[in-house]
């Protein structure tokens, strides 16, 4: 049920949220700058639904891969009436064209920074520096484990043990190791920060073996730090700042080297690799996963991230894409020149044809020979 509920959830939030938002943004941007617009659609081919208001039509169509908005002017083989030539796209300042271009991408940013917020808003920080006590486990080798025993508690945050101050989830282990080696059946002081006041208890740390390795262990695992309204917005900042850096350095390796292995695996003997390029098939199960397994933290992790990541595609500087829209405007700019739209066209066809051919092959992997796991 998890699992359903979580590709349902995904697809929703990119069919019926991500998709028309963005091209909301297109919109109202476009009407505040006085722009004619003569449609607004979700979807592409033939028509299921719309309504007119104003001078605008609205509606929904047969294909979900995608939308757009119908902007007086845009279309270079589209004869612009005498009566709309001063709100027509070519007419308008450029640096207004480029923010109704923006605005579409721009808007990935705002879904994502908003799931983001939910996430740490809800769950907390899981990249935090501090150690904090996500479950207490209740038996080591079979025993009560130290943990429990002491009266560990979730939520907990370990601010000292024995002179180490301020542990952190990489020296915890580093410090608690040895005295569990060297002073067997000691115990060790752990200071918790708990309800707003700290708490000291005595723990006698055990001495297990994991993978032939001899580790302390008392019994915990680590969890998220609790975060308020303004840290979960600050956090939500920060990770949508990172995530929208991210898809800009991995895109140039999707189209270079992730090109090369999806047709070298789909044609030849090469195998899947875990760092091998996704569809949105192979994503939306990887989201059907972590909502199976309960994990809705990740689920929502992704969803921010595949969110943002799709804004940053949309910049990426060939046409149809805004970002093909933005450097036009740019060579309009420094040549005094508008571009001929016309003469794009055959680009912008040819760029459709390799974006579809790559996607229907990574989906075809995705259904055949989905990414390991790592």
């Amino acid at each position: 049920m998890g699992s359903t509920l979580a590709v349902i959830g995904f697809l929703a939030l990119i069919l019926l949220v991500v998709i028309p938002v963005h091209e909301a943004g297109h919109l109202l941007v476009a009407k505040w700058f006085g722009f004619k617009i003569q449609e607004y659609f979700v979807g592409f081919g033939p028509r299921l639904w719309s309504f007119r208001r104003g001078e605008t039509e609205y509606g929904v169509k047969g294909i979900p891969a995608g939308g757009y908005v119908k902007i007086a002017g845009m279309n270079p083989f589209e004869t612009v009436l005498p009566e709309d030539a001063a709100r027509a796209y070519g007419a308008k300042p450029i640096w207004q064209r480029a923010l109704v271009i923006l605005a579409g991408p721009l808007s990935h940013a705002l879904i994502g920074a908003m799931l983001y917020f939910v996430l740490f808003a809800v769950y907390g920080d899981f990249d935090t520096e501090r150690v904090v006590v996500g479950e207490v486990t209740r038996t080591l080798d079979g025993e009560p484990s130290p943990a429990f025993e002491a009266g560990l508690r979730p939520g907990d945050v370990i601010v000292r043990v024995g002179d180490l101050e301020r542990p952190t989830p990489e020296n915890l282990g580093a410090y608690v190791t040895p005295f569990a080696k060297d002073h067997p059946g000691e115990p060790l002081t752990y200071v918790v920060e708990r309800d707003g006041r700290e708490v000291s208890l005595s723990i006698v740390p055990d001495l297990v073996t994991e993978e032939g390795i001899e580790k302390g262990r008392i019994g915990f695992l680590l969890g998220p730090e609790p975060l308020s309204a303004p840290e979960a917005a600050l956090a939500a900042t920060r990770w949508t700042g990172a995530a929208a850096w991210n898809s800009v350095t991995t895109i140039p390796k999707i189209f270079t080297v992730g090109v090369g292995r999806t047709f070298a695996v789909l044609f030849g003997n090469e195998p899947r690799r875990a760092d091998d390029v996704s569809s949105l098939v192979g994503v939306t199960r990887q989201v059907g996963e972590a909502g199976g397994e309960g994990n809705w933290a990740l689920f929502l992790n992704m969803a921010a991230y595949v969110t943002i990541f799709i804004g940053v595609v949309n910049l990426v500087p060939l046409p149809p894409l805004d970002g093909g829209h933005l450097i036009l405007l740019v060579w309009e700019k420094v040549t005094g020149h508008a571009a001929d739209y016309r003469r794009l066209v055959p680009v912008s066809a040819a760029v459709i044809v390799f974006l579809s051919i790559f996607a229907i092959a990574t989906a075809v992997l995705d259904i055949t020979e989905p990414l390991p796991v790592i």
